[in-house]
């Protein structure tokens, strides 16, 4: 059983890499049309509303869409539901945030290093709740941490304003994959994503409105960029994310999404040569390597070891 439950959550994990990384070429078209603040509002709103009817749903038939483990919706511990969804919330519109505005101040290459840099950040800060990871795990996060800088930073590197700010979002991203894991198996998933995307929306919203002038025109310009971050990147990957984590080593899980940068690097690619995009996004050859050397590093730690394999509280 336990074994079903860890390939079962490396689909979910793995499905959401790949919703990500595809989802960084609609972000990019959607920079065109609308605000930072406004986008991020528009597509949280959009995945808050798109999973209304499927709690509805699941309200009245438990086991509609649910997993084998699953906690019935009339069951949950409602404070701690609340609780968990305010903190999810929270996490991910500060993480966004300070990456929308990092990305002012740095280059596109850097911020995408920095902001998985929770790949690293989540054993650290396991250790802190005294949860201790394999030898091989830390192995695979290192070779993955490499691969991603062999990828993503193609100048020298250099410590700037912009990037302080997006260490700041791969600290929150970390800080949710985090909160994720302790109360994920304690609730219902589909619930805690919902109610994590309507306290980001509210936060981004008012952002919005303080920072930038929101309007229907820009929303209507961007609409295809938002349908699919709010429809595809938010309610279906953010929900699988839940659903993955539940009872999953945490650090092996940030290592699986971590791997949106190499599918990021691929949908890119291919979107400017079709036309979708107008900044030319090939890949060289080191590019390439840590792709590979990514890929390598997430089969690593999936590898039937034992020990890595079993939870240490």
């Amino acid at each position: 059983m336990e074994k079903s439950n860890n390939i079962r959550s490396s689909v979910y994990l793995s499905l959401t890499a790949v919703i990500w990384g595809v989802a960084f070429v609609f972000q990019s078209m959607g920079n065109d049309s609308m605000e930072p603040f406004s986008f991020t509002a528009s597509r949280y709103f959009l995945g808050f509303l798109f999973l209304v009817p499927i709690l509805i749903i699941k309200y009245h038939h438990p086991r509609f869409l649910a997993d084998n483990d699953e906690i019935p919706l009339k069951k949950i511990p409602k404070k701690l539901t609340i609780i968990g969804g305010v903190l999810c919330g929270l996490a991910l519109g500060i993480a966004t945030m300070f990456q929308q505005y990092g990305v002012k101040y740095t280059t596109v290459g850097k911020a995408g290093f920095i902001t998985t840099l929770y790949i690293i950040l989540t054993p650290i800060f396991g250790l802190f709740l005294r949860r201790r990871c394999h030898f091989t795990v830390w192995i695979g996060a290192t070779a993955a941490l490499f691969g991603m800088y062999l990828l993503c930073v193609k100048d020298g590197f250099c410590v700037e304003f912009g990037d302080m700010l997006v260490f700041v979002c791969a600290v929150f991203y970390t800080f949710h994959i985090m909160i994720i894991d302790h109360f994920a198996p304690k609730t219902n998933g589909v619930l805690l994503s919902c109610l994590q995307f309507f306290v980001s929306s509210v936060l981004c919203g008012i952002l919005a409105f303080i920072f930038e002038s929101p309007s229907l025109t820009q929303l209507q310009d961007g609409l295809i960029p938002v349908l699919y971050t709010g429809i595809m990147s938010s309610s279906v990957a953010y929900t699988m994310q839940i659903l993955g984590q539940r009872n999953f080593n945490p650090t092996i899980a940030a290592m699986i999404m971590s791997f949106e940068s190499v599918i990021s690097a691929i949908a890119g690619y291919f979107a400017y040569q079709w036309g979708f995009l107008t900044v030319e996004q090939s890949l060289s050859a080191l590019q390439i390597i840590g792709c590979v050397i990514m890929f390598a590093a997430v089969i690593f730690v999936q590898l039937p070891f034992d020990k890595l394999k079993r939870r240490t509280d």
